[in-house]
């Protein structure tokens, strides 16, 4: 007796992975989608589609910082604060650790020095970074009002502080535009070894969208992808009967079920799916690079080797059309709630090369252009010191109320600086951008109109700042805004 299609593709899956598998039945909306979905399904897949207007990005690489690098001790040098460190802060503040909570300021014990053409001021912890300071841009003045990790985490990603089910910015992206590539996820995410971050799966949900809009992990270390190759037994002819006998198996569901071919075929295109493990294979495999690009990437010390690596695989997935890709932290080892003298310089080490060494690699292949590069956290740290019983093991508290974060390429002016925090660095003050003008900002630089991109649920029309305040910030751009017309 022939097995049901159900049975044979739960127990063959005859080399393809889960990845590919789960690439081939996205495309053709073959998964399972939420309650809610319009019925109207047509344009919901990964074929290219047109922006609103004329884009400047066409790729972006989020290196997000889960934790909150601390701003006044890495890019936002305060000389108030280092002058009044030790005296009480006489403002009104908001801590999240009420029990370890001080007034007393905390000078950097970090130094800052102007780099490039552009002048900007980085830390000492940051050599990197001062190195490409002429190619991007430092925003300042982010705030999203709220110190908790997760709820500012939610408002980055999704648009709304705090709720849960909302599709990320990858997830919006990969349905206005969909994908340059039909070999390759066009929304991948690189997780760290040490585990998920802060917030897990939420940081690359597809929310109320259906799940071909989510972000296909990779597995932390090789092999990234398991089950790459068919078992020896199951290659060869024994791989071609087995196809054949999924042609029989769909043929006998085509008849039950008339008006499916398109979408059935697609299961059974394993020709297609053999292809794109080929180039799975191939965007993986980091050791083409040169030594000099491996080294650019420092994939020669051991301690900025696992970053490096997928910084560097970044750049080969944008390179091969994939539209986004979000590097993660296990954890958040940016929230320094004590010894931030030394815990602090022990992230930056890093991460600090692999960072600048994407814009640098992208920049030289002539990719920076079109490819956008994000870096910070969801939040910052607070100008008074937490766990002030010992100096040496100081910290800083949670501060949503004014941080820092740089992005690069894709439309974005180099060499500048945007907005400011107060004196100490406590709240953002001029030029004030929240998450919301964050996304209006990225869409924009891909063509596309914050208010225009619109995705029914349940009947409600959705866009990704829910009607939110949100303005595309016009200084950072090197083009002036332009006006969408029409999809």
């Amino acid at each position: 007796m022939l097995p049901t299609r159900r049975q044979f593709l739960a127990e063959n899956a005859m080399g393809i992975g889960s990845v590919a598998l789960a690439w081939l039945l996205n495309q053709d909306n073959l998964l399972a989608k939420p309650k809610g979905i319009e019925s109207e399904t047509a344009h919901l897949n990964l074929k290219p589609k047109q922006p609103h207007f004329e884009p400047q990005a066409k790729a972006m690489i989020s290196l997000f910082q889960h934790g909150g690098p601390a701003h006044m001790d890495l890019t936002d040098p305060k000389p108030e604060l280092q002058k009044r460190g030790g005296m009480d802060f006489k403002g009104d503040i908001q801590y999240s650790f009420v029990n370890q909570a001080s007034k007393k300021l905390l000078a950097s014990p970090f130094k800052f020095q102007k780099h490039g053409e552009c002048g900007t001021e980085v830390s000492e912890i940051l050599p990197h970074l001062a190195e490409i300071v002429d190619d991007i841009c430092l925003i300042r003045s982010m705030h999203t009002g709220a110190n908790g990790h997760e709820v500012s985490i939610r408002y980055f990603h999704g648009g709304i502080p705090g709720v849960l089910g909302r599709p990320t910015l990858g997830s919006w992206l990969t349905y206005a535009l969909g994908s340059e590539t039909q070999e390759l996820p066009a929304y991948m995410v690189l997780t760290d070894p040490g585990g998920l971050p802060v917030d897990g799966v939420t940081n690359w949900s597809n929310g109320f969208m259906p799940s071909l809009y989510q972000g296909t992990v990779l597995r932390p270390k090789e092999p990234r992808i398991l089950n790459l190759d068919a078992p020896p037994h199951l290659r060869g002819e024994v791989q071609r009967q087995n196809l054949d006998l999924l042609q029989t198996l769909n043929r006998r569901h085509l008849e039950r079920h008339p008006g499916e071919s398109d979408l059935e075929a697609r299961i059974a295109s394993y020709e297609l799916a053999a292809h794109m493990q080929t180039a799975a294979r191939e965007a993986l495999d980091i050791s083409q690079e040169t030594k000099a690009t491996q080294e650019l990437y420092g994939l020669d010390q051991p301690t900025t080797r696992e970053y490096g690596t997928r910084c560097l695989i970044s750049r080969r997935l944008i390179e091969r059309g994939v539209r986004f890709v979000q590097l993660f932290h296990g954890g958040q080892p940016w929230d320094n709630h004590n010894s931030i003298a030394t815990a602090l310089p022990g992230i930056c080490r890093r991460t600090d090369k692999p960072a600048a060494a994407l814009v640098k690699d992208l920049k030289q292949r002539g990719l920076l252009d079109s490819t956008i590069v994000h870096w910070g956290g969801e939040i910052g740290r607070l100008p008074v010191t937490q766990s002030n019983a010992n100096p040496k093991k100081a910290g800083r508290d949670h501060n949503g109320q004014g941080f820092s974060i740089w992005l690069a390429g894709g439309g974005i002016k180099p060499g500048m600086t945007y907005g400011e925090t107060d004196e100490v660095g406590h709240r953002a003050v001029t030029n004030i951008v929240t998450p919301n003008d964050y996304q209006a900002t990225l869409l924009h630089l891909f063509g596309l109109d914050h208010k225009q991109l619109e995705f029914f649920f349940n009947g409600q029309k959705q866009i990704i700042t829910n009607n939110r305040p949100a303005k595309v910030v016009a200084d950072v751009l090197e083009r002036p805004v332009q006006a969408a017309t029409g999809v």
